[in-house]
């Protein structure tokens, strides 16, 4: 697994003969997100949440994504420290992933790495994100279920808004819950999603509070992730969210395999020509593109 997934990140030329390969083995496991702003208590969370699904007897995998180190490129490791716990259980496989400035949160290979965590056999992979800003939700899009975390002293309801979050999260998650606080938090959040319109049978968020630390609410959180692949079995909300995700990983390789011909095409004669009609005046920059695309 550790091979496969260097080969994913390396953008290794076997990555297509691999992927090929595991096809038939993946799309069983259920993919949950972990997401919330740095200081929520993520890595803790996400290390309670594998004892939970332990005790369960599910196998898990984890994506722990961190930021790529300014010296290495590679991922800082912060997630990992704090889940040593799990190290030499062999129902659990941990690994870091370094965004290498990929904005969203995720690493851009984490597509093609979840699959090789489904294919080896997880019964959930939790893919814990960087810690979200305003905008950075790309975890919603790859997650069949996607945890928020909050935490009393975070910001309030307003700046909960402008994350964007609200729209993501299908479960919400109110860690630290002993803190002064909690309650206004959660009242704040349930006055928020009270906002959002309901058709009769769509999934309604739930809101749980834990103190990961010491292990309280997790098992509820474990039973909301549950209920919410459920609910998605039943109502075909599952197929479709893997059909778009399907469809965004189609296209971002595309997109990758365009932009690494236009990367051979920078000393090109006819790039060369079309910036200079622009510069000079005789064309515009939509119509150079055209022009450009047509000689691919």
């Amino acid at each position: 697994m550790a091979r496969l997934i260097s080969l994913v990140e390396d953008a290794s030329p076997l990555l297509r003969e691999v992927s090929a390969g595991l096809v038939e083995h993946a799309g069983h496991a259920q993919i949950v997100g972990i997401t919330g702003a740095p200081g929520v208590g993520k890595s803790t969370s996400t290390s309670a949440v594998v004892k939970g699904l332990r005790r369960a007897g599910r196998r898990v995998g984890v994506l722990a994504v961190d930021p790529s180190s300014p010296f290495s490129g590679g991922a800082l490791l912060g997630d990992r420290v704090r889940m040593q716990e799990h190290a030499m259980d062999p129902g659990v496989y941990i690994r870091s992933m370094a965004t290498r400035g990929h904005l969203g949160g995720l690493a851009w290979s984490s597509p093609q790495a979840i699959r090789v965590l489904d294919a080896a056999g997880c019964d959930v992979v939790l893919v814990e994100t960087v810690g979200v800003g305003q905008s950075e939700v790309d975890v919603a899009g790859l997650a069949d279920t996607t945890l928020v975390l909050l935490a009393p002293g975070m910001g309030d309801g307003i700046q909960v808004a402008k994350a964007g979050i609200l729209e993501v999260g299908d479960v919400y998650v109110i860690n630290k819950a002993d803190r002064d606080g909690a309650a206004h938090v959660a009242r704040d959040l349930r006055a928020m999603l009270a906002l959002a319109t309901h058709k009769d049978g769509d999934w309604r968020p739930p809101i749980v509070k834990t103190v990961a630390s010491k292990g309280d609410g997790i098992d509820d959180v474990v039973a909301a992730i549950d209920q919410h692949r459920e609910w998605m079995a039943g109502s075909g909300e599952l197929r479709r969210r893997r059909l778009r995700r399907a469809r965004d990983e189609i296209e971002a390789i595309a997109v990758t395999a365009l932009r690494d011909r236009f990367g051979s095409l920078s000393g090109h004669a006819d790039l060369d020509s079309l910036a200079g009609a622009v510069v000079g005046g005789g064309t515009d920059p939509y119509r150079a593109a055209d022009t450009l695309l047509d000689t691919l």
